[in-house]
């Protein structure tokens, strides 16, 4: 069987499934500098589910809630908590795209599609993918609305101060144990990506836990999305921590772009977002082993940002804490100097940050 790559442009917008789709739109947009652009619900006559699309640069979340009790959305929540169901991908013919995965042996959601309104046309359609996710694939180069047709401009009077976030940088999704390597091929045989980086458990561990990871890319390497799995250890680690409260394999965290690390998270915080805390211990000695950088460690250490290396340059990236009360899904603030990393050097920091969290949850 024919695995060429098809052609996935990006990706297009992830949908979260959340018990309170107005008050989330309300939380990203003054706490991250999200703008809404677009809106589905009653006034727009949808009777079943109300969605706010959210954008900054080229980041689109689309913020989805059931009207209606006894629907797959109103379950979806049930079973995970809010969390993200759709992580779409912008393709050139998305019949194609469908037609293709399902004969590569993908499960269909909904077959292609055309939608219409008086912005123009829009095709989708969607696959399953790991746990209760999905993947839908939007082709829209006929169409010139906010978002899709049946969506409408919004017209909120409420303005917000964008945050500096540009682009999704990868998409992260959790497993249980054991599944990594499934989930995995299924992007390779399906989508015919490739394995762009993986570590183990010996090398990404701490005192009581540990995971493995490989990151799976498109031919392009425009979209990379890193699967993890926990690995044995002396306690629960944290991927088995968002198993248990998401009860499958589901999106653990977006990883979004800035240009400017120090000005996003000076913003973020003082809008009340809350990121894991950073040792100072941690910066002693950082530029020895770093290298040079453009930044003062002290300002660095102060925000609690973190900092790896490879040959190509470094990279900085911090986390937030889970931004609902289930502890899992988050997001990470990335800025990339050259570097391709993943923040291998930083996992060892950053397990210990969430496990300190999670022994004050009682999960560890």
């Amino acid at each position: 069987m024919n695995k060429e790559p098809y052609k996935i442009n990006g990706f297009d917008h992830c949908e979260l499934y959340v018990s309170n789709a107005k008050q989330t739109a309300h939380y990203y947009q003054t706490t991250m500098g999200f703008k809404p652009i677009a809106y589905r619900g009653l006034e727009t006559g949808r009777r079943d589910s109300v969605s706010y699309v959210l954008n900054q640069g080229k980041v689109n979340l689309v913020i989805t809630s059931p009207l209606e009790k006894g629907t797959l959305i109103g379950a979806h929540i049930d079973r995970h908590g809010d969390g993200i169901k759709d992580v779409a991908f912008t393709v050139d013919n998305s019949e194609a795209a469908w037609r293709t995965s399902i004969d590569r042996g993908a499960k269909s959601v909904f077959k292609p599609q055309e939608i219409k309104d008086d912005d123009g046309e829009a095709v989708i359609s969607a696959i399953e993918t790991f746990g209760d996710t999905i993947h839908t694939f939007v082709e829209r180069k006929n169409y010139k609305g906010a978002f899709l047709p049946g969506f409408e401009y919004n017209d909120f009077q409420m303005d917000s101060l964008p945050a500096g976030l540009i682009h999704i940088d990868h998409i992260v999704g959790n497993q249980p144990d054991g599944d990594m390597n499934t989930v995995c091929k299924f992007y390779e045989e399906v989508f015919g990506w490739h394995r762009f980086w993986s570590v183990d458990d010996q090398d990404i561990n701490t005192k009581y836990s540990a995971l493995r990871s490989i990151v799976m890319a498109n031919d392009n390497e425009i979209v990379k999305m890193p699967i993890n799995e926990p690995a044995d250890g002396l306690k629960k680690s944290q991927i088995q921590e968002f198993i248990d409260y998401y009860e499958t394999g589901g999106v653990q965290h977006l990883a979004l772009s800035t240009k400017d690390i120090i000005s996003t998270v000076r913003m973020m915080r003082a809008n009340g977002v809350d990121f894991l805390p950073t040792p100072k211990t941690y910066y002693d000695n950082l530029e020895n082993r770093i290298g040079p950088i453009d930044e003062d460690i002290d300002t660095l250490a102060k925000l609690g940002i973190l900092l790896d290396v490879d040959e190509n340059g470094y990279m900085l990236q911090i986390f937030t804490k889970p931004l609902q009360d289930r502890p899992t899904l988050f997001f990470e603030i990335i800025q990339r100097k050259g570097s391709n990393s993943f923040g291998k050097g930083n996992f060892k920091a950053l397990f210990e940050s969430i496990e300190r969290e999670q022994q004050k949850r009682g999960n560890l």
